[in-house]
């Protein structure tokens, strides 16, 4: 996982860390993100989010997303799984867009880059 972040762009470890600050404030879960980290076959727990939150690896930034600038974290959780979490900063939070536990079929192994089309 150290080699996606071992050279950030600029400009994006700037951005972590505004995600984690916000996270210190308050973190407010969407319902789409809690129906996905409520599914049987994910059930993800609120402090796996804080996980990869705080200490997982930007894997992807979407700066121009409709929701406001939000990026998509990836880590290993304490359960030993790799969990995926989309996030944006707020004015006074870190919003949980949504959530999940990634497969081989969309990621490469390693579960932190996207597999090309």
């Amino acid at each position: 996982m150290a080699d996606i972040m071992s050279c950030p762009a600029k400009g994006m470890s700037e951005f972590l860390d505004i995600v984690r600050q916000n996270a210190e404030q308050r973190i407010v879960f969407s319902s789409h993100a809690l129906d996905e980290m409520n599914a049987p076959d994910e059930m993800i727990s609120t402090e796996e989010i804080k996980e990869v939150v705080f200490n997982g690896f930007m894997i992807e930034d979407y700066p121009h997303d409709r929701r406001g600038h939000s990026v998509l974290l990836g880590g290993k959780t304490s359960s030993c799984r790799v969990v995926h979490v989309v996030c944006a900063p707020k004015q006074e939070y870190l919003a949980i867009i949504t959530a999940y536990v990634p497969s081989l079929e969309k990621w490469e192994t390693g579960l932190m880059k996207r597999r090309e089309k």
